[in-house]
């Protein structure tokens, strides 16, 4: 019989309900039977025991709430009764580092399919970027994105363009609006799409933002940081940059990052000075024979075999529901844990979305400096939301409330277990990049685009994604992967879900056998066999985080 309810934690005081459960209803959840006062929805939670005013409220072990007011046991918690709150935090006198690495005897000799690059690094996948130095630029990139696309063999299928045109004619028929509302959609052939000229190219993408200029130098720096973490990335063969000469991002800033980052940097790289070059007509074609030397050189690069270790893996969750913490999330966390053990790197990100867990993350990083600048970053960064006018406990979304996480705490306490239990080998701010391989945390928003962004920047060859509501995101080069938290989300949105782990709701499956599969799944896209739906999907994500408040 599929079980009702979850205990996530011997220490907690409330109770997951892991399907829609009634008032008077009775449960059981290790030998102790629980009489509901309300009626419960499937990823909420309710009181084990009855509590006062001011009481805490503990999920997966930590303090994630109080209440404020007397609670009956057996009556569902919600943001009218709880209200967030989560345990301070200090640099602790021992470290805690020890963890039970899990057995990778299986996995030791496993390889995949990656694009080599000069600098020891593995990609797993091989593109071109075309980047603007600053906004003035996005005009040209765009028509940059115009030339090369759709002659290169990298556009797309116009799936709805059909579908256009098909009620524009029966608009010129004289339909009305009723008629046009009740036309079904059917996916129909838009012609043959251009073969792709460089087959060991991936595509071309376009970098395009809202920076560069304005605002103050620290913004153009940190941009740079961010656009050389693309252009140095395993997954990127070379680069065309765009600059209008006059901006804060200055070529010479951008390449002073690069050399932070690749101090041997050897991949083609073409940057142009539209106030030196003078007409867009030279600049463009200039641009576009560059671009395609370029595009000659990256063909020459073939998939190779080469360790799981060369493996930078993004955790990252979005669209986040009351499953998440217990399925999705622990499930990659296992993942990462293996991959951990096999030599490669992790990267766990979203710092207000680590709120409520300071304590145990500081206290499993290797070293000293590590913790504290942990802790450093993650007070600096409340104390600005608060000059704001907000703070972590405002991060949850209607979304996520609705769904279960009503308060910052619950929601961060189950998003940390995507970081699984290895030791935190380094502790890294925005936009530096991944130097370490194991566990790294990474400085960022819990704004998924922002996050996600900074992640690869970073140097994460493949995002796992976990998401409770459905969430499209994606990324230019690297391949995100959506890991949805239970089976009737799979099932709702099969297009951009691409792992299912609402088996472990289900009782299917236990999280280290989902872990060991996504694993599997991963080293079938790292290896270019298996697409990733947001791939599939052209979800080209991208979006700078200033350093501004951002949730």
């Amino acid at each position: 019989m599929k079980r009702k309810v979850l205990k996530v934690h011997p220490q907690d005081n409330v109770i997951v309900a892991l399907t829609d459960l009634k008032k008077n209803e009775t449960v059981e959840e290790n030998g102790q039977i629980y009489t509901l006062q309300e009626d419960i929805p499937a990823k909420h939670k309710f009181t084990e025991t009855a509590l006062e005013t001011g009481d805490a409220i503990r999920m997966y072990g930590v303090l994630v709430g109080r209440a404020k007011q007397p609670l009956a046991a057996g009556m569902r918690i919600s943001v009218g009764n709880v209200q967030h709150a989560a345990s301070d935090f200090k640099l602790a006198e021992q470290r805690k580092t020890d963890w039970h690495t899990p057995d990778v005897s299986a996995w030791q000799q496993r390889t995949f399919q990656g694009f080599h690059r000069a600098d020891g690094s593995v990609g797993t996948g091989n593109y071109w970027l075309v980047i603007p130095l600053v906004f003035c630029e996005n005009r040209n990139v765009d028509v940059l994105r115009e030339a090369l696309v759709e002659e290169l063999g990298y556009g797309r299928p116009k799936k709805y363009a059909a579908f256009a045109r098909q009620l524009a004619e029966q608009y010129r028929k004289g339909a009305d609006a009723g008629s046009i509302l009740e036309t079904v959609y059917t996916e129909k052939e838009n012609g043959a799409m251009n073969a792709r000229l460089f087959e060991n190219v991936d595509g071309v993408k376009f970098l395009t933002h809202e920076g560069g200029c304005g605002g103050i130098r620290q913004d153009a720096q940190t941009l740079c940081g961010l656009l050389a973490g693309y252009i140095t990335h395993a997954n990127v063969a070379g680069a065309t940059v765009l600059s209008l000469g006059c901006q804060n991002a200055q070529a010479a800033m951008l390449q002073e990052e690069i050399k932070k980052r690749s101090p041997n940097f050897s991949k083609p790289l073409f940057i142009l000075d539209q106030q030196q070059i003078g007409t867009e007509q030279e600049l463009i074609s200039t641009a576009v024979k560059q671009t395609f030397t370029g595009l000659m050189e990256a063909n020459k690069v073939t998939r190779q075999p080469a360790p799981l270790s060369k493996l930078v893996i993004g955790l990252e969750c979005g669209g986040s529901d009351g499953f998440s913490g217990i399925s999705a999330n622990p499930a990659i966390g296992y993942t990462s844990d293996l991959l951990v053990a096999l030599g490669g790197s992790v990267i766990l990100s979203e710092f207000p979305e680590l709120c409520g867990v300071e304590q145990e993350m500081s206290d499993r990083c290797v070293k000293d400096t590590d913790a504290l600048r942990f802790i450093d970053l993650m007070r600096t960064y409340q104390r600005r939301a608060e000059e704001a006018g907000s703070g972590f406990d405002m991060n949850p979304s209607p979304g996520n409330i609705k769904d279960g996480l009503i308060t910052d705490a619950i929601k961060s306490a189950g998003a940390a277990k995507k970081g699984g239990t290895s030791p935190v080998v380094d502790v890294l701010d925005y936009p530096n990049k991944v130097t370490q391989p194991g566990l790294n945390l990474l400085c960022t928003p819990g704004n998924d685009v922002e996050s996600t962004t900074a992640e690869v920047g970073a140097g994460a060859s493949i995002v796992l994604f976990t998401t409770g509501l459905g969430t499209p995101t994606g990324n230019p080069v690297a391949p995100v992967l959506k890991v949805s938290s239970s089976t009737k989300l799979y099932n709702k949105m099969p297009d951009i879900i691409d792992i299912n782990t609402g088996t472990i709701i289900d009782g299917e499956e236990s999280i280290q056998q989902a872990g060991e599969r996504i694993l599997d799944y991963v080293i079938q896209v790292a290896s270019g066999i298996t697409p990733a739906k947001s791939v599939v999907n052209g979800q080209d994500d991208f979006i700078p985080w200033k350093r501004g408040v951002s949730l």
